[in-house]
């Protein structure tokens, strides 16, 4: 049980880590095209990240895979400028019709931020003979994170758009750019090449 609530623990902290915010960023450019109403569609885009976080974090735990750090370090803020630009650029089109790729790049997304975290991870559990448990459990508290997350962003925007009457487009344009504001320094201090 101990080291369920260890793992359960870190992989929490992993994501609401304000000195690696750039996972934050991510999910608020993820989650802040969606309703209050549509909380199941954004739990499932979230679902698919962590699948896709947790799927590198395996490959690295058992050696599989072992990419360059500096190279993963660039594409994560890229993953969030993307993801936020394509907020900006379709925040008037309906998300309707998009959820398949949505969830194939909240998928792919997730693969790369897991790189981020992999040397850490394999270093962290180490030479244990059981590596499918901790990964497990450390998905299980990301996850857990990201929906208070994704569940505090749609409450703020269910708050701005009925009591303060921003419109939704506002709402997606100005957390966006925001998002997008962070991320362009980010890219260029990762520069790997």
């Amino acid at each position: 049980m101990d080291d369920f609530l260890l793992y359960l623990e870190l992989g929490f902290k992993h994501v609401l880590d304000l000195g690696g915010y750039d996972h934050i960023l991510f999910l608020i450019v993820l989650a802040v095209v969606f309703s209050f109403n549509q909380w199941k569609k954004a739990l499932w885009l979230i679902t698919f990240f962590t699948l896709g976080h947790t799927l590198t974090l395996g490959f690295a735990a058992y050696g599989i895979i072992n990419i360059k750090v500096a190279i993963v370090e660039f594409l994560i803020p890229v993953t969030i400028f993307i993801t936020g630009l394509a907020n900006v650029l379709r925040v008037n089109k309906a998300s309707s019709g998009k959820e398949q790729l949505n969830l194939f790049l909240a998928l792919f997304f997730g693969l790369i931020h897991g790189l981020g975290f992999s040397n850490y991870f394999r270093l962290m559990i180490g030479k244990e003979e059981d590596k499918f448990l901790p990964l497990l459990e450390f998905a299980l508290g990301i996850e857990l994170a990201q929906v208070l997350i994704v569940f505090g962003i749609l409450i703020l925007g269910t708050l701005l758009q009925n009591f303060f009457r921003v419109s939704k487009r506002d709402w997606v344009m100005v957390t966006s750019a925001i998002v997008i504001g962070f991320t362009i320094p980010m890219m260029i201090e990762r520069v790997f090449w």
